[in-house]
């Protein structure tokens, strides 16, 4: 966020300051500034992270398991149980009642959102800043 508002204001130093030289400088320190600012926003939020999953409160620390169950179950149910209940259904000659359909756009999005998570988890681990 802090980047998106670094490029009109960066536009707005051409129009105010003539001196490229300094124009630069100060570019540079809203730059920096930014990255900053960002650096710390992440490491606060990898500093909730890490108190949430460390709470033995299925409240706190819970919400992250409890979802993955449900991405899980809903991905088995969609690509594994559902048809092997049709192929059932249709193979004894019954006949196939409205099956539940999940809407899998936004499920595949929390899932990939979770999964790309445990990516960065696995850095983390791998770099040794975990501990």
């Amino acid at each position: 966020m802090a980047l998106a508002l670094l490029t009109p204001a960066l536009s707005l130093l051409e129009k105010v300051i003539p001196d490229k030289k300094q124009r630069e400088k100060l570019a540079h320190e809203l730059a920096t500034m930014a990255e900053r600012h960002a650096h710390e926003t992440a490491l606060a939020q990898i500093e909730v992270n890490r108190t949430e999953a460390a709470s033995g409160s299925l409240f706190k620390g819970g919400w992250r398991p409890f979802l993955g169950w449900v991405c899980g179950g809903a991905f088995a149910y969609h690509f594994i149980l559902q048809p092997v209940i049709v192929f059932l259904i249709v193979s004894f000659g019954g006949e196939l009642p409205e099956l539940p359909k999940f809407e899998m756009e936004a499920l595949m999005t929390v899932l990939f959102g979770m999964l790309g998570l445990g990516g960065l988890r696995t850095f983390e681990k791998y770099k040794h800043v975990d501990k």
